[in-house]
């Protein structure tokens, strides 16, 4: 793991954010929220941030599919506290892209989240045309 940059630790980088509630069943046994239902509260983030812009509606045949995600712990999350996502772009390619995230419980970063998507259609990787760029574009995260 390599340790955040600065600007990935602070809400203000990040174009969108969903609050979503934590579980008690999201606790392993030394009482704090476990990696695999923090990967679940990245994946509601990423989904609602997706939704956000519309990406619901495609073009017949379009979809994207994941490529990588790698999730960094930097502390410690809990229930019964809210996990806030914050999400946006982080890089644009020729047909993938990157979304960055960061999950926050009372105001501290407590993870980050990077997620490689791919866009596809029944051919295979389909280049990003200049309308969904756009879009990408408009949801950049601040690096300041």
């Amino acid at each position: 793991m390599s340790k955040p940059e600065p600007w990935q630790l602070s809400k203000a980088s990040y174009p969108f954010s969903n609050v979503t509630q934590t579980r008690f069943g999201d606790m392993d046994l030394l009482g704090h929220i476990n990696n695999v239902a923090m990967a679940d509260l990245f994946e509601n983030g990423r989904v609602r941030f997706n939704r956000s812009m519309g990406m619901e509606n495609r073009a017949e045949g379009d979809r994207w599919l994941i490529a990588a995600v790698q999730i960094n712990y930097l502390r410690e999350a809990h229930f019964p506290d809210d996990a806030e996502i914050c999400s946006g772009i982080g890089r644009i390619g020729n047909s993938s892209w990157d979304i960055l995230s960061a999950a926050f419980q009372n105001d501290q970063c407590v993870a980050t989240c990077t997620t490689t998507l791919v866009l596809t259609n029944p051919q295979g990787a389909k280049v990003i045309d200049a309308d969904f760029r756009a879009v990408l574009e408009a949801q950049m995260v601040k690096r300041d």
